[in-house]
């Protein structure tokens, strides 16, 4: 992650923040698939340095929250 860029950084947060509330409830419920997301969404911010692919991959994640089965 460039340092030096205060909107990755900004958006790095934000995108964590979320995938932290995704996890809680995630935990919460005890659903498994919110959990992985809300871990990754976490994650990622750190090792991604374009500020166009870190959305897109935050939007493909919350995407894949509703889209996927429940069951999973």
């Amino acid at each position: 992650m460039d340092f030096s860029n205060p909107s990755l950084l900004i958006s790095g947060f934000l995108i964590s923040m979320v995938g932290m509330g995704i996890f809680m409830y995630g935990k919460r419920m005890q659903n498994y698939k919110s959990l992985a997301i809300g871990i990754v969404m976490m994650g990622f911010p750190i090792f991604v340095s374009s500020l166009l692919w870190m959305w897109v991959s935050a939007v493909a994640c919350v995407a894949g929250m509703y889209l996927l089965p429940h069951d999973v």
